[in-house]
């Protein structure tokens, strides 16, 4: 019966250590050095309706907006992770086919291989800036605005996540799209 007592002690310890003490620490840790990321990143309107999150990458069809990498998971966050498909599951490439030609790819104007591959998550929320400035002219036309008015909006949201050690510029696809909303047509 001791070693049944004794074996519960060390059982509930254990958990309020590790499940309660832990947990709260890693909260506590995150809530004061980065409260926007640790609470998701939330993107919002004024009267608080949220519109999305910074970190997750959205569904986004229609040709007046920038279009996010594909998604293995369809863009359902509590499915994330890629598929198990080869490059040679007829499924994958059947889905990449699709991709380019929504795009209007050609062989003169090729699709970079971001837009027709999906992130390793499934829910990346960024593009590069080489991915971005390939929607131009077909969210120009949507819009009926001028090309330049849409790249002036990503070269002010395009950031190198590694700072110098990194070349490739990135874009949120979400902010994009909201900054995008915001441009005037003429």
């Amino acid at each position: 019966m001791e070693t049944i007592i004794a074996i519960l002690r060390i059982t509930v310890a254990t958990m309020a250590i590790c499940v309660g003490g832990y947990t709260t620490a890693v909260w506590a840790i995150g809530q004061s050095i980065t409260p926007d990321t640790a609470n998701g990143s939330l993107i919002t309107r004024a009267d608080g309706t949220i519109l999305g999150s910074k970190q997750e990458a959205q569904a986004f069809t229609r040709p007046q907006y920038f279009w996010p990498r594909p998604s293995a998971v369809d863009f359902k966050a509590d499915a994330a992770g890629g598929s198990n498909k080869s490059p040679t599951s007829t499924d994958l490439t059947d889905r990449a086919a699709k991709t380019v030609e929504a795009y209007g790819a050609t062989a003169e104007n090729p699709l970079p291989a971001e837009l027709a591959a999906a992130s390793g998550g499934g829910l990346d929320p960024h593009i590069t800036e080489r991915a971005a400035r390939y929607q131009v002219e077909r969210i120009a036309r949507a819009r009926n605005i001028a090309a330049p008015d849409i790249e002036k909006v990503i070269d002010e949201n395009a950031f190198s996540p590694g700072g110098i050690f990194t070349t490739d510029r990135l874009v949120n696809v979400l902010d994009m799209n909201l900054a995008m909303d915001k441009v005037p047509v003429r």
